[in-house]
């Protein structure tokens, strides 16, 4: 199953992606293997992920989440539950 998920970068910004396997994506956005954007702006932290039924449903809904404002990402992480 596929994966969307927001990470927020050292700097405070916002990342938003998707992928098939959250934790080893997360680990490549750390490592340097990542989005060009993280790369600068490590470590990143993962603050929300969602499951998705299919990849083009995730692929769309990634770029409705990179469509918002900074506000309306900050009410989407803030309603899921914290990591333990």
């Amino acid at each position: 199953m596929p994966f969307v998920y927001i990470l927020r970068c050292a700097d405070g910004t916002y990342y938003t992606g998707w992928c098939t396997d959250v934790a080893r994506r997360v680990a490549d956005h750390n490592a340097g293997r990542g989005a060009r954007y993280t790369r600068g702006r490590k470590p990143v932290v993962l603050v929300y992920q969602e499951e998705a039924p299919d990849r083009h449903v995730a692929m769309r809904r990634e770029s409705a989440i990179k469509r918002l404002a900074r506000e309306d990402k900050e009410r989407l992480v803030s309603s899921q539950e914290p990591r333990a």
